[in-house]
């Protein structure tokens, strides 16, 4: 299970690699991100597949905006340590994946075809 602890190392790598502000800016939004993959009703996981789990929380931490800054970058990586922790490793191109990660932004990537872009675009580890 990906823990807050873990989000908030892969934002502070984003922010030491690749600039910009540290900051939790909504401690709740952050939580609220890592809980929705492994959200349950009826005792049944609303995301069961690791592509589903993937796909909820990078669009939850994205679109959530908990950081000061780097969100698109800490949801992305985040998405990517569920995938790894499921077994499985992206192998899309840059500039796909960057459009991808900007359609999430946006809004115009529903999660249904964030799910189908990381079936297509995801091998085993």
């Amino acid at each position: 299970m990906i823990t807050k602890e873990i989000i908030l190392r892969l934002h502070e790598l984003s922010i030491i690699e690749y600039g910009g502000s540290h900051g939790l800016r909504a401690e709740g939004s952050l939580e609220s991100a890592i809980a929705r993959p492994y959200q349950t009703f009826g005792g049944e996981d609303l995301y069961p597949t690791v592509y589903e789990k993937a796909a909820a929380m990078g669009e939850s931490v994205i679109m959530n905006h908990p950081f000061v800054d780097g969100n698109k970058r800490t949801g992305f990586l985040a998405m990517l340590a569920v995938l790894e922790e499921g077994g499985l490793k992206l192998i899309s191109s840059k500039e796909k994946t960057y459009q991808t990660v900007i359609d999430i932004s946006t809004g115009s990537k529903t999660t249904e075809e964030i799910v189908e872009w990381l079936k297509a675009n995801c091998k085993p580890i």
